[in-house]
């Protein structure tokens, strides 16, 4: 238990030993005014009726301080906690520091669009370039030997396409990935069900996947970000397309599966056999999901079957079962399968981790890694790079003005993972404690253990 932890909390002198789950000694690498800022976002985030409305708070504020007032406000506030920076300088100086903590970074252009958001060829092809920029940054730099980055398919093809793409393939009883490669290669396409215009607008979207994957391969790992059910079937044709042409010597392009959804065994199931039977290597990012309120919104509007499992425990039963699955595969074949457990969820990562040891997977080898969000859960990611993981935080980047949206909108869709993060704002306010200076030992280990009954 984490009281009986709490000597070796105090004594920083002594080796701490191994880490656990309910150390606040994971936090011993981080600054004190680091741990300030963690506490204070961490509570802002907490209040529901404060991350319900940021959206408008943030109006409200950039109308009376201005943009520039606004941003001076929000840099060392939020901005310092989930966002590494906007200058090479900035990015360099957040990811070299995170290198040194035995973290990897994941970086994320904070691009994405959905229904009635759309902005035209010349806004997608600016995209794209941000994203090309992100391979570069990715690449140039020595803050990992196995760099990776998200890609959002939505900053680069119409969400209204991919919507009626999925309307379309609900109608076809096979997958058919030809059509979408000769487009990835460049060649004229004509997907059957779309008109001209939208098969002019596909074979673009495609020809800038493509230029970001040949930017990528043997340099970068681009992990395609899941979106809504009611686009994912064409995201991951899109990606299965991709990981058939570029996954043939190696795991380059990762599709991510969410596994809050009822059908998500059969999703992942069904790219594994589309892998099999196409001869490609498969990379799987697995996450819970975060857009749970909109699905369910979504399917009682449209008066259907919630995609949602209907408990947490369905949720963690589904998530626990495909990471089974895949190390299991991964076991078998470790340069074919790769997964990133992305999870902030404690047990998924002991079971995980307990699979690895029990397969004889070597950790070190790549085909399993963890992955957090910047600026949260560190007591897990700092707790598995010790013991020798390969761990990634999610890192977006960009102007303060760039990233806000970005951030309004992870949290407004995390807000149940945001109100759970109660027990690490008690492990930062322990390690807070332990550096008070005290002459009177024995009181200060009773303060703490009375802050133990709130965890």
């Amino acid at each position: 238990t984490l009281a009986e932890q709490l000597p070796s909390v105090f004594v920083t002198e002594l080796d701490p030993g191994p880490l656990s789950f309910e150390d606040p000694g994971a936090f011993r690498v981080k600054s004190t005014k680091e741990l300030l800022r963690a506490l204070a976002v961490f509570r802002f985030c907490s209040v529901p009726l404060l991350v319900n409305n940021c959206d408008k708070l943030l109006s409200v504020a950039r109308g009376v301080l201005g943009r520039r007032g606004l941003s001076l406000l929000l840099r060392p506030f939020v901005y310092a906690q989930f966002v590494a920076g906007e200058t090479e300088g900035e990015i360099s100086r957040s990811m070299t520091k995170m290198a040194d903590l035995g973290l990897r970074p994941m970086l994320a252009v904070p691009l994405e669009e959905d229904l009635g958001e759309s902005t035209g060829e010349q806004r997608y092809e600016e995209n794209m370039a941000s994203m090309l920029e992100c391979v570069r940054l990715s690449h140039s730099n020595a803050w990992t030997t196995d760099p990776m980055m998200q890609l959002k398919i939505t900053a680069l093809l119409s969400p209204e396409l991919c919507v009626k793409l999925t309307a379309l393939l609900k109608h076809q009883t096979s997958v058919d990935l030809e059509v979408l490669l000769r487009g990835l290669n460049g060649e004229p396409i004509r997907f059957p069900g779309l008109d001209e215009r939208e098969n002019a607008h596909l074979l673009c979207g495609l020809k800038r996947l493509n230029t970001i994957a040949e930017a990528s391969v043997h340099k970068v790992r681009v992990l395609v970000d899941a979106e809504y059910t009611y686009m994912n079937p064409a995201l991951s044709l899109v990606t299965m397309a991709m990981m058939k042409k570029f996954n043939q010597g190696g795991v380059w392009i990762w599709n991510t599966y969410q596994c809050y959804l009822k059908e998500s065994r059969g999703f992942l199931q069904e790219a594994l056999d589309v892998s099999s039977r196409e001869g490609f290597s498969v990379g799987v990012k697995l996450v819970r999901g975060a857009y749970m309120d909109k699905e369910r919104r979504q399917a009682e509007k449209e008066d259907r079957p919630d995609p949602v499992h209907d408990s947490w425990e369905n949720t963690n039963h589904s998530y626990n079962g495909n990471m089974e699955l895949l190390m299991d595969l991964i076991s078998q074949d470790p340069q074919r399968y790769r997964v990133i457990i992305a999870t902030h969820n404690e047990e998924s990562v002991r079971r995980t981790v307990q699979r690895i040891e029990e397969l004889g997977v070597d950790k070190e080898g790549g085909s399993v890694c963890f992955g957090q969000l910047l600026g949260m859960c560190d007591h897990v990611s700092l707790t598995l790079a010790e013991q020798g993981y390969a761990v990634y935080k999610s890192v977006p980047y960009g102007s303060v003005e760039d990233t806000m949206p970005y951030l309004v909108r992870r949290a407004q869709e995390n807000r149940t993972v945001l109100q759970g993060i109660r027990k690490e704002r008690d492990l930062l306010r322990l390690e807070l404690h332990r550096r008070m200076p005290s002459t009177n030992e024995e009181e200060r280990g009773r303060e703490t253990l009375g802050c133990l009954e709130t965890l």
